[in-house]
């Protein structure tokens, strides 16, 4: 392909769909003799169950099943999995926390299921609910992060002594305390990164049916394989290929979409039982109490300087909270995920992490939008500023002193990373300039002679996407003159069928309007890696690229039988979508020739189809950049703050489709506002009941909450893919926790504030004696 031939801002073709009401969301779906469950879930942080009674729910009219956790446990179903066989530093194994889809003697979180009643109607489930009777016996609960793993707390798993289910390094720790050692000054600070509910717009669902002995499963995942992969192998021990998972559209996921839940578990046990499809959807304040929350670190960092000014060595120790139950990828996010960001776009000479994961009676914690990474990035980035302040250095220049050269790249940092690109020094220059820095003073003032404080903050962010080894991608012609293409990612919003019908249009030639992107039926892909890590792209890209090579490959060969022509003779002018004859004007258009070749397998024919499907090697992930800048202004009289004005300078690489780009940082500025301003999760430390389990009580940024984002992007290529691009789906959430706190440290002249920054946390600040 032509390196650079796509980099149009080209309008979302899904959104006509989407916007006029044709989306297709798990909800919308259902099915003939369909039944509906609801979960009965704990209303204790932490209690033993000593009986339940189903009888009165069966006699509620139209109840059809109520199901235990002893159920699941006689039909001898596996455990919803942690998959992460993470190691403690001492060698031995993380602790294990087994949790099948129903509670059988123990609740650890208020909402922890207890029970599935199917009906007839969702209220007759919801009727049935309210009859089962369950004793529980109420044990005291360990809930607050900085407590729970002190001496005498309350034990959430024998199996984990001290509430600590890993005790993980990474990094040179003799290294790091050397160069600690012969340091002029060290900077330690102590951040919350606050724990956060995901709160996608579409909730969770669930539909579930048999046929003989295969199971179907629509459901809105980041990802139906992973699904089916855990649902056969791990809970129902089948084979793989009975059980086939449906994602249609998905509202949202940011990570909490990823994984195996168990109302998955209860919809396709309970269909089983019944003998007919039933269906789970989530309410709001249920999804407070069982989708995954993000965030919830405390960590404790340490910055080496030397005489000048010159980061030696970041030594971290971080409590991060698991929640419950170890969740699906739970153990990976603030280890492997989160450390490898730790150097960031400095030149640091050594580096050591500590993370210790602390269990308590909470919603289980996984990935959340850039899953670890911005909590890395909030941890260095406050450091910074902190250093500079107290060694009376510019924030800007101490920054560009400790700035990675591009003439360095490709640099291996001291978590081992290989940046293959970067220009940090241009994109951080071209921000400050864009923002006015300079001029910022004269800002500051205007606001003093209005009665409000004002700060500029800045942050500058390194991501590191993820994903797997390999992706998937099929080609196929179809009779309606279509040509399908079949991912193995799953947009939960992002623009996935517009970019991948730029890729596919370029590289074959085909209008865009004829393409249609297909994804989310685990039965048209042997395997796909679904979204998350900020990966499709780059990824599933590779994947259609050497996909549609084999397309033309094949449609070499049938037009050179089709034009009695030798092949080597034939050649492919994507521009045009034709096969040609070289030095002639003998050709046929590539969907000519699809159908052509079509018409002739059906009369019988042995000739070659141009269909095609194709896995791509990942071998290298990429390492998306760039600067945020904030300001705030704060009303010292409510400590209300807002932001008015916001910018980042991005380098994601070649931007495929810059529209797209600048939506998804939009997004990621948005929820990163929200968590270091607004979204405090609150649990009640006696009882374990989450407070804020609403919209009444957790705030969420509004259209008014936010400032116009202006977004500048710097191409950068990256050398690790053939389309030059870094991931760009979490970046905006990565830099802006960070800018918007270092912003209002400034125009709190230095009183440190952890996030959430609400205005009572802001107010009590200022008036701190």
């Amino acid at each position: 392909m032509a390196k650079f031939g796509l980099s149009q801002a080209v309008r979302r073709v899904e959104d006509p769909r989407l916007l006029t009401g044709r989306g297709r969301y798990t909800d919308d779906i259902g099915m003939e003799g369909q039944a509906h469950g609801v979960v009965l879930r704990s209303p204790h942080a932490h209690a033993r169950i000593t009986a339940i009674d189903t009888a009165p729910a069966l006699a509620v009219p139209g109840v059809l099943a109520v199901i235990t956790g002893a159920d699941l446990a006689a039909a001898g179903l596996g455990p919803v999995p942690c998959v992460i066989p993470l190691k403690n530093k001492d060698g031995t194994p993380r602790a294990e926390t087994p949790r099948l889809a129903l509670a059988t003697d123990t609740v650890r979180h208020v909402g922890d299921p207890v029970a599935f009643v199917v009906a007839e109607t969702p209220q007759a489930a919801r009727d049935g609910a309210e009859a089962v009777t369950v004793e529980y016996d109420v044990l005291p609960a360990a809930t607050d992060l900085a407590t729970a793993h002190e001496a005498g707390a309350v034990q959430v798993w024998d199996s984990a002594p001290g509430n600590i289910a890993f005790d993980w390094e990474a990094g040179d720790k003799a290294k790091t305390e050397a160069a600690f050692a012969r340091a002029a000054h060290v900077t330690r600070l102590t951040v919350v990164n606050n724990r956060v509910v995901v709160a996608s717009m579409e909730a969770r669902a669930a539909v579930a049916a048999w046929e003989g002995g295969k199971l179907t499963l629509h459901t809105n995942t980041q990802g139906s394989w992973l699904v089916r992969n855990l649902m056969a192998n791990v809970v129902f021990k089948m084979p793989p290929a009975d059980v086939r998972v449906v994602t249609p559209d998905v509202g949202g996921g940011f990570g909490m979409k990823l994984y195996l839940y168990a109302e998955h578990v209860l919809v396709a046990f309970a269909a089983k039982q019944v003998g007919r499809p039933v269906k789970w959807a989530s309410e709001r304040t249920e999804a407070f109490l069982s989708d995954t929350h993000g965030r919830d670190n405390i960590t404790l960092g340490e910055l080496a300087l030397d005489a000048d000014g010159k980061f030696l060595a970041l030594r971290t120790k971080n409590w991060a909270n698991m929640g419950a139950y170890l969740n699906t990828f739970a153990p990976f996010i603030p280890t492997g995920a989160g450390t490898k960001v730790l150097a960031s776009v400095y030149g640091f000479e050594a580096i050591h992490a500590n993370v210790l994961g602390v269990m308590t009676h909470t919603v289980p914690v996984d990935a959340y939008r850039g899953a670890g990474r911005p909590e890395s990035n909030y941890l260095v980035e406050r450091l910074i500023d902190t250093a500079a302040r107290e060694l009376g250095i510019d924030r800007i220049e101490i920054r560009r002193r400790n700035m990675v050269p591009q003439s360095a790249m490709p640099y291996v940092t001291a978590m081992g990373q290989r940046y293959d690109s970067g220009d940090f020094a241009q994109l951080f220059g071209a921000a400050l300039e864009k923002m006015d820095w300079a001029g910022f003073e004269s800002r500051r003032a205007d606001a003093a002679a209005r009665g409000k404080k004002r700060g500029i903050g800045v942050a500058y962010y390194l991501e590191a996407t993820g994903g797997g080894p390999t992706e998937n991608a099929k080609v196929a012609f179809a009779e309606d003159g279509f040509v399908d293409v079949y991912v193995g990612t799953q947009s939960t919003g992002q623009g996935h069928e517009t970019a991948y019908a730029m890729l596919t249009a370029h590289e074959l030639g085909v209008p865009m309007e004829k393409i249609r992107i297909q994804q989310g039926d685990s039965e048209t892909l042997p395997e796909g890696g679904g979204t998350g890590g900020a990966r499709s792209l780059y990824s599933e890209g590779q994947a259609i690229l050497v996909t549609t090579a084999s397309v033309i490959e094949k449609g070499k060969q049938a037009a050179a039988e089709h034009l009695e022509a030798a092949v080597v003779d034939i050649e492919f002018a994507p521009g045009a979508g034709r096969f040609a004859v070289a030095g002639t004007d003998r050709g046929v258009g590539i969907l000519e020739l699809a159908g052509i070749q079509r018409q002739r397998v059906a009369a019988g024919q042995s000739t070659i189809l141009l269909d095609a499907q194709e896995t791509a090697k990942i071998e290298a992930h990429t390492f998306p950049n760039g600067c945020h800048v904030a300001e705030v202004e704060v009303d010292p009289d409510t400590g209300v703050v807002t932001v008015p004005r916001y910018i980042v300078v991005d380098d994601v690489g070649h931007a495929l489709n810059p529209l797209i780009v600048r939506g998804q940082v939009h997004g990621g500025v948005a929820q990163g506002v929200g968590q270091a301003l607004m979204e405090r999760t609150a649990y009640d430390h006696e009882s374990g009941q989450l407070l804020s389990a609403s919209f009444m009580d957790y705030a969420l940024p509004r259209a008014e909450d936010l400032p116009d984002i202006d977004v500048d992007l710097i191409e950068v290529t990256c050398e690790t893919n053939p389309l030059g691009v870094k991931g760009a789906g979490e970046a905006g959430a990565v830099g802006s926790p960070p800018a918007v706190i270092n912003a209002l440290v400034d125009a709190l002249g230095g009183k440190v504030v952890d996030m959430p920054a609400t205005p009572e946390t802001v107010w009590r600040a200022l008036n701190a004696a």
